[in-house]
């Protein structure tokens, strides 16, 4: 005769991995929340005058959420400015092939017309706080994060490289191609300084005068 089974005997474990909670499952976001908050407080205030609790109380979390996620402030700068530079290369990969028409190649002048677009875009579009935290904190990282931010950089402005040797040897673009790219990023860059949305020119205005500003044209 079999034994009776207990009513209160223990559910069957499921196989696999424990389902996450809601909270768990938003970690994602929350990073993202986190990020964005630090992005637009490094900027308005500053790394050193901004506090986690600062962030935290910008992203609408405890002021312990942070470190769930980030081991320290200097961590969360690094992340920002990482997440800053994963956004530009993507961004600068989707314009680049926005631009492109089918079986029709870009000039190079038009291909540098899209990269300048899309890096003042970076800087001075919506949800721009990213890179212009980098320009302002890039020496309160650690050795270590430069170099991590470096390799994305280095990324990025290396789509730049092929476009201004061209532009060089059509002669639109006169003297060396690699001190070219350094003042061009330099004069783009110094835009955050001075450009009020609304109150000068468009982006497409600035685009235009950086090109007239850069290149050499050829009759």
């Amino acid at each position: 005769m079999n034994e009776p089974v207990a009513s209160d005997s223990p559910a069957r474990r499921t196989r696999g991995r424990p389902r996450k909670t809601a909270d768990e499952r938003d970690d994602g976001n929350r990073r993202q929340e986190l990020l964005r908050a630090a992005a637009r407080l490094f900027r308005q205030q500053g790394f050193a005058a901004t506090s986690t609790r600062d962030i935290a109380t910008a992203a609408g979390m405890r002021s312990g959420s942070p470190f769930y996620h980030f081991e320290n402030k200097e961590a969360l700068l690094a992340a920002v400015m990482l997440e800053g530079m994963q956004r530009a290369t993507s961004c600068q990969s989707g314009a680049m092939q926005a631009a492109a028409s089918p079986g029709i190649a870009l000039s190079a002048r038009d291909c540098l017309r899209v990269l300048v677009r899309n890096h003042l875009e970076v800087l001075l579009g919506p949800d721009s706080d990213f890179i212009p935290v980098m320009l302002y904190e890039w020496r309160s990282l650690s050795e270590v994060q430069r170099q991590a931010v470096n390799e994305l950089r280095r990324e990025y402005e290396a789509v730049w490289v092929p476009v201004l040797q061209a532009l060089h040897e059509r002669g639109e673009l006169q003297g060396d191609p690699s001190l070219a790219r350094l003042m061009m990023f330099g004069a783009l860059n110094w835009a955050v300084q001075w450009f009020e949305p609304g109150r000068r020119s468009s982006l497409d205005d600035l685009t235009e005068a950086a090109l007239r500003l850069f290149l050499k044209e050829i009759q």
